[in-house]
């Protein structure tokens, strides 16, 4: 009688362990958000939708794991991103300039063909137009991976369809003080069904009430663990992409 009694107790208990509540994990502790984020300027609801959009992408666990990037940007320059050692090296054939860089510091080296930048004012200044083409470039491949980057308010503007017929949550991204040209503005559109960028539109500056440019965001694939498109604009596309 004594045993069943204690086989009778070690199962009500593990009956009761059982059914505590797990601890629930939201999307932002999955997908923090980067330092200089600012997040208590943004909406709730836009920073969910840039969760989903992380989580629709590969998750951030492989979009943190994806080391290194290559791609050719509108058939010209070539870039390779080294994100874990946070490096890049940019090719560009037009003129024959090859620069490597740091992306922390903004330290590096530069030359054409041959022949190396090794006087301060001209390294600097081709060191300075490295960082601002991989700035660019960088962002026209991996923008739905920067949604809760440094610098960045993110608004809910509602719903919307987009230049495909596609039903879209659209948020709007703005910066303060990050990248060369900060009063930049974009629409993002995240399609109903997928929760991914179908299309962005663009804004030379936050106050305009008309895009510059609005460019799709398709023809999704698989590279690694993660998902890549990039936008496309007047037939120009990037190409030569891969991930290790």
């Amino acid at each position: 009688m004594k045993l069943l009694l204690i086989i009778s107790f070690s199962i009500t208990s593990l009956l009761i362990i059982s059914c505590e509540p797990k601890e629930d994990i939201s999307q932002s502790e999955i997908n923090p958000a980067a330092d200089g984020f600012n997040e208590n300027a943004s909406d709730t609801k836009a920073i969910a939708i840039a969760d989903e959009v992380m989580e629709a992408m590969g998750g951030r666990e492989a979009w943190d794991n994806t080391n290194e990037l290559k791609w050719t940007f509108f058939g010209n320059r070539q870039h390779e991103w080294n994100k874990a050692e946070k490096k890049a090296k940019i090719i560009s054939p037009n003129d024959g300039i090859s620069i490597e860089l740091n992306l922390e510091d903004k330290s590096g080296s530069a030359s054409r063909g041959d022949v190396k930048f090794t006087e301060s004012d001209s390294l600097d200044f081709f060191l300075k137009r490295g960082n601002g083409w991989w700035i660019n470039d960088s962002y026209w491949l991996v923008m739905p991976f920067k949604l809760k980057d440094s610098g960045v308010t993110l608004k809910y503007i509602g719903k919307d369809t987009s230049q495909i017929g596609r039903n879209s949550d659209v948020i709007e991204l703005t910066f303060a003080d990050v990248g060369v040209t900060p009063d930049n503005k974009y629409l993002v559109y995240v399609d109903d069904s997928s929760r991914l960028v179908t299309q962005w539109d663009y804004y030379t500056n936050y106050q305009d009430s008309l895009p510059r440019f609005q460019s799709p965001w398709n023809n999704y694939k698989k590279y690694g663990d993660i998902l890549l498109a990039g936008g496309s604009i007047r037939g120009m596309t990037l190409t030569d992409i891969s991930v290790n």
